[in-house]
């Protein structure tokens, strides 16, 4: 009478999982349209499982038919999230023989490039808007294929030009791997996080490809040439030029604890 109160192990890890998949799925489609859609959707499940159980053929079969075409339509209307849940479990694997060359896996890409710096504090005194993503561990070769590549040597007059206002490639965020720049304007996906209204879209960027990866995002603000740094979905802003380079130094000192930390645990 009470067998169904004998629950294993992999019933419990069934129900975690399932719960867990919910909870990501609303996290993700909260305050936007898709969670009315997916409303519809268990609603409709709910209705169709309640036919069957009282064995009402003609109405579980129709509606069977629509959940399969709906399985369909839910590819295409939820093409943005399930991108960014794909970059979210993690970035593509594909990597050209240009790609590998410039972006390295497997370490982290040390900063002791004065040129960036130099860069960064003329733009922020002449309030050039600028959004510089340095990289670490983390494939950015979807990133990378939005954007133009450059590969070239990283110097304080390029940074500059690439960002000035004029400049066919200043809208969007170049790709500094060590001393070389590898792309320039990439377009980064938009944070999910909750942030005032009055973020700018340089910084939603930033939060956005620092949520997914392990990269270190500097922004230059257009409208006040503040400094602002973004980490592993956190920005630190009014960043002082001549502080510069110890805050990025203590993003690669924090990222390096966290790959010794993983490499312990294997």
């Amino acid at each position: 009478m009470l067998d169904f109160i004998n629950i294993g192990i992999i019933d419990i890890i069934d129900i975690v999982a399932v719960a867990l998949g919910m909870y990501y799925i609303y996290k993700m489609t909260r305050g936007s349209v898709a969670m009315n859609i997916i409303m519809g959707v268990v609603f409709i499940y709910i209705v169709w499982v309640a036919t069957r159980a009282l064995n009402m053929e003609l109405v579980s079969g129709i509606l069977g038919g629509v959940i399969n075409v709906g399985v369909i339509a839910l590819f295409i209307l939820f093409q943005p999230e399930l991108r960014q849940f794909l970059q979210n479990v993690g970035m593509s694997q594909k990597r050209n023989a240009l790609l590998r060359r410039l972006l390295p896996s497997g370490k982290t890409v040390s900063f002791d490039n004065t040129q960036l710096l130099n860069a960064v504090v003329n733009m922020s005194e002449s309030k050039t808007g600028a959004l510089i993503v340095l990289t670490q561990e983390s494939d950015l070769s979807l990133i990378i294929d939005t954007g133009i590549v450059v590969d070239a040597q990283l110097s304080t007059p390029l940074i500059e030009n690439l960002f000035f206002k004029n400049s066919p490639l200043h809208d969007g965020a170049v790709i500094v791997n060590g001393d070389r720049i590898v792309a320039a304007r990439c377009v980064l996906p938009s944070t999910q996080q909750k942030v005032p209204k009055s973020t700018g879209m340089r910084h939603r960027a930033a939060l956005g490809i620092s949520d997914i990866s392990d990269v270190i995002v500097i922004v230059v603000s257009e409208e006040t040439g503040a400094i602002s740094i973004a980490h592993d979905g956190q920005l630190k802003r009014g960043i002082a030029p001549d502080q510069l380079r110890n805050e990025i130094a203590r993003y690669y000192r924090l990222i390096r604890k966290q790959q010794q930390t993983k490499q312990a645990k294997k």
